[in-house]
């Protein structure tokens, strides 16, 4: 049981690393992964555009202050 969660944890590494960036490209990312991640190429692909992906922008408020 341990080595299929660590098998499919690997296979989907890509799909992880996209979620952990906060990653624009997250759905495209997984389904690269999901269809063409099976492939040694297509895994490697999905792990780049992971790792180089632009994150989601955050928008952070400075608070007012009223001197």
């Amino acid at each position: 049981m341990h080595f299929l969660f660590a098998v499919c944890l690997i296979h989907f590494l890509p799909t992880v690393v996209a979620v952990l960036r906060h990653s624009r490209s997250t759905v495209g990312i997984f389904f690269l992964n999901l269809f063409l991640g099976w492939t040694v190429i297509g895994w490697f692909v999905a792990l780049l555009w992971a790792a180089t992906s632009e994150p989601k922008l955050q928008y952070v408020y400075a608070p007012y202050r009223r001197y």
